[in-house]
Parts: C-alpha cells; structure tokens; sequence
C-alpha cells in the first residue's frame, strides 16, 4: 500500500475541493474582519482620530465668537458715620446690596489669517490621525495574515510527522515480521523503535509550537487563548506581483510616507500662524449689562442702570523681546527637519522594497525547486518501501529515505511560508493592505 500517495493525494482533494471538516474553520478573510473590529489596539487608534476630528473646528481655530454671561449679587449691613455741611450723620444696621449682570461677545475679526491656518493645520493633524489609524489596520493586517499562516504552516508540518509515524509503525511491523521469520535482527527492531519514539516526540513539540502560534493569533483577533479554530490547508503565494507597479504605489501610496509628506504641511502652517502675530489683531466687543444697588444708609438709596455696549479693540504686538523671530526661526528648523525625515523615510522603504522583492523573487525560485525535490524524494521513499519489504535495502537505507522526504516537504512548507512573509510585506509597503478594510 502507498501510504504517502493516499495521504498526501487526499490534502490534495481537499486544497482542490476546499472541503474542510472542521466545523469551526477560520479563513484568513475572517481573521482580518474579526482582528480589525475587536483588536484593542485599533479600538484605541480609532478613539484618538475621533478627537482629532473633533478638534478640527471653526470655534477650535478661533473664527467663531465667545458669549459669556457673568452675574453676581452682594448684600451688607454696616454703620456708618460721615459729615456733610456741618451736619455729622450716623446709622447703625443699614442694609445695601448690589446686583450685576452682564452678557458678553468677544470677536476676534482679524488676527494676521492666524484662524484660517489654524484651522488648516487642524485638518491636517486629522489627516494624519486618519492615516495613522490606517497605519496600524495595515501592519495588523499583516500580523494577522503572517499570524494565520504561521499555524497553517505548523499544521501542516504536525500532518507529515502524523505520516511519519504511520510509516515509522509500518517499518516496524515490517521488522518485527522478519524476526519471526528468522530473517530480521533484534537490532535493526530496537533501532525501528527508537527512531518511531523519536517522530512521536517531534510531532509532541511541534503540537506545542501549533498551540502557541494559535495563541498569538488569538491575541491578534482579541480572543480567548482558549478560542479553539481550524485553518485551511494550504498557503497561496500571488506570484504575479510587478515590481514597477508595487513601486509605484510605494511612493505615491505608502501609508508613511503620506505621514511624512503631512508633517511637511503642518511645519508649514506653523510658520504661517507664528508669522501671523505680527498683524495687528482687530477685536469686536459687546454686551448688554444690568447694575442695580440700593443702600439705606447713604445719600442716593437707589440706583439701576441697564443698557448695551459696543467697542472695537486693536492690539499690535510691537517688540517681545526677539521671542516671536525666535519661534519662526525654531518652526523654519523643524521645516528642514520634516523635509530631510521625509527623504530619510523614503531611502529607507526603497531599501526595504528593494531587499524584500529580491526576498519574493528567490523564494519563488526556491518554492519550484523544493517541489521538484518533494516529488522526487517522495517517489524514493515509496520505492524504498516496497525494497524494505522485500528486503533488499537494510533498515538504515529505509530510515535514511524516510528522513529525505521529511526534510523535502518540510522545505517545501516553509519555503512557501517564507514566501507569503515577502508577499506580504510587498503589499503593505506598497499600500495594497489597505484594500482589504476599505473594499
């Protein structure tokens, strides 16, 4: 019986027919959707761009009017003794109080455009939190997409240790049948025991690695390391990525670079509204006032006046000693600065790109060639075998064959791996992460 055709013919069914017999199958679309609504760390991101858009506002950036009602109300009781036309006068308890109230509107009508750069500059900082919200979707995006193929890939390793056994087992039926024959040794069975003890204890640590990279993946999504879920069986590399294009799109649409060339904006702006101070800034003022008091022990017992006001105010700041040449010199540096981490950034994702697509391209390479070499070392295993059952190769020939074809196709699974990680990290330099949470 060909043991290792059947098995590794029936992932093949399944990979094809996409049949799964879990109940509980997670795919990798599903991971992303659950990570990006329940992460904690999105949540978070998302709570901060929420108050940047709340603090780009026309009140926030000084255009709109400020309206205060002040009130208050006094009451005394005091003597008093004066003198007044040679008449001396005292009271002893008198009672006096005093009301005011006073409404008041404050507006600024020009301040050197200080309000509208504000104002841009605050629609910037939002652009920036929306973007940075973007940022970390993207590399959760990939830490999720790198999380579930990781399990995929020990998942499938544990599938061929589990094969391993079974053709351990069947070696050593094979031996033990020879003993009783007369034409085995003991040897050759104790060493086909040992070397079965030895894939168990493999497929033990590589059933541990599986359940800590299922806890990380649980992390991710924001589920209990508890939460118990299957993966699907394969790992699916796009191997029809373009350098040009992805290129492209890393310079026109990389998340941080379009950081980069916000913070140039806002250093920009900062310049304007320090610049700004020096115009003369133009106030409007009005209210409407209501006074009252009354005293029993003086002269006018009574007195209320109410009525409106109106006035203009112009304030020029006409020296600060140097402190406003100071901060435009300081926002002209942090100008400079902005521009050389925006050249900086960008050098750096070019390398990246660079190093990470010559990483795609030679694992392709490799994927083709470690197919080869699993096809061949898995028509070797199956024809060592049949030669061990008829016993024209030793049991160390048998075993050396065994080891070849679990070296091949371990191989082969994390060469795709590898794969999928430069894949991976093309799309997210390149922006392309972006498309599965804004589809």
């Amino acid at each position: 019986m060909r043991i290792v055709a059947a098995f590794f013919t029936l992932l093949s069914v399944i990979a094809v027919t996409g049949v799964a017999t879990a109940q509980n199958l997670l795919t990798i679309d599903e991971a992303i959707e659950i990570g990006l609504e329940n992460n904690y760390g999105i949540q978070l991101s998302k709570n901060l761009t929420e108050i940047a858009g709340n603090n780009r506002s026309l009140g926030n950036a000084g255009f709109l009017p400020t309206l205060s009602l002040t009130a208050s109300h006094t009451e005394r009781i005091e003597d008093s003794e004066f003198e007044a036309g040679g008449e001396a006068r005292s009271t002893s308890g008198a009672r006096s109080s005093s009301t005011n109230a006073a409404l008041n509107l404050d507006w600024t009508l020009f301040d050197g455009m200080q309000m509208f750069n504000t104002y841009n500059r605050l629609g910037v900082l939002e652009d920036v939190s929306n973007k940075e919200l973007r940022l970390d979707m993207e590399a959760l995006v990939a830490g999720i997409s790198l999380a579930y193929y990781n399990v995929v890939r020990i998942n499938e390793q544990l599938k061929i240790l589990a094969n391993n056994i079974e053709v351990s087992e069947e070696r050593i039926e094979i031996e033990e049948t020879k003993v009783d024959l007369g034409s085995g040794s003991q040897y050759d069975l104790l060493q086909a025991r040992s070397d079965l003890n030895a894939d168990r204890v493999a497929y033990i640590r590589e059933t541990n690695q599986l359940t800590e990279a299922k806890i990380i993946l649980n992390e991710l999504l924001s589920r209990s390391p508890e939460e118990g879920f299957d993966v699907t069986t394969e790992i699916n590399v796009n191997r029809g990525l373009v350098r040009d294009d992805l290129y492209q799109r890393l310079i026109n649409e990389n998340t941080e670079l379009t950081i980069a060339r916000l913070q140039k904006d806002i250093s920009r702006l900062e310049i304007r509204e320090i610049r700004g101070e020096r115009f003369p800034e133009i106030s409007l003022n009005t209210g409407y006032s209501f006074n009252r008091s009354q005293n029993d022990g003086g002269f006018i017992r009574f007195n209320e006046t109410t009525g409106f006001s109106v006035g203009f105010t112009a304030r020029v700041n006409i020296f600060d000693g140097f402190n406003q040449n100071r901060r435009v010199q300081n926002a002209q540096i942090n100008q400079r600065n902005a521009e050389l981490s925006f050249e900086m950034q960008k050098l750096r994702l070019e390398s990246d790109f660079t190093a990470i697509y010559r990483s795609y391209e030679n694992a392709l390479e490799l994927v083709d060639l470690e197919r080869d070499n699993f096809e061949n070392a898995e028509e070797t295993l199956d024809i060592a075998l049949e030669r061990f059952r008829l016993g024209t190769i030793s049991s160390l020939e048998f075993r050396e064959a065994q080891r070849t074809f679990l070296q091949a196709e371990n191989r082969l699974i994390n060469v795709l791996f590898d794969a999928k990680v430069a894949e991976t990290n093309l799309l997210q330099l390149s922006g392309e992460l972006g498309s599965l949470f804004t589809r």
